[in-house]
């Protein structure tokens, strides 16, 4: 099983938008089950006080770790750019992901980074930050880390113009053979 996250909780944002054409493309490279989950769309309840505790974790994101992430021998995490780096859901997903199940979860995943941004250099430095912490959790991360840059001029219609259209083949076959 593949799954990708849309890293953002805004809704209808240009993360989800490449996440959504991941999705509808992963499909001509492998015949696994393909998930997508959409932060926007986690009841952001999962977010309390108590949230680093295994107890009080919200059912919706246990159920969510135990259908969709922890099955998974492959994620793509699709990375907006804020501040410089990844986002915050982003981080705080991950960070309630690891309060149980924390090996099932990471441990020798494979795992792919796209990094959007309207800016110039496709959130490299956010990529960077998250193969860092996305290592120190035990997952194997793609070499080929795809940053997505001005990433508006790409777009047309619901998909992308033919040349980022060739990009997006070119590294969704690489990763699945990864």
């Amino acid at each position: 099983m593949i799954t990708i996250i849309s890293a953002t909780n805004r809704p209808d944002s240009r993360t989800e938008f490449v996440s959504r054409n991941l999705f509808e493309m992963i499909g001509k490279y492998t015949d696994e089950e393909v998930n997508l989950i959409k932060l926007s769309d986690v009841d952001p309840a999962f977010i309390h006080p108590k949230m680093y505790e295994e107890e009080f974790q919200h059912p919706d994101l246990t159920k969510l770790q135990d259908k969709q992430i922890i099955p998974a021998n492959k994620w793509i995490f699709v990375s907006p750019e804020y501040n410089g780096s990844y986002s915050g859901i982003g981080k705080v997903f991950v960070d309630a992901l690891s309060i149980r199940k924390y090996a099932e979860t990471f441990k020798g995943k494979k795992l792919a980074l796209v990094g959007v941004a309207t800016g110039r250099a496709g959130n490299l430095r956010g990529l960077d930050h998250l193969t860092t912490s996305l290592n120190y959790l035990g997952m194997n991360v793609y070499p080929n880390r795809l940053p997505l840059a001005k990433i508006a001029d790409h777009m047309v219609g619901e998909a992308f113009d033919e040349e980022t259209t060739k990009t997006l083949d070119g590294f969704l076959e690489g990763f699945v053979g990864f």
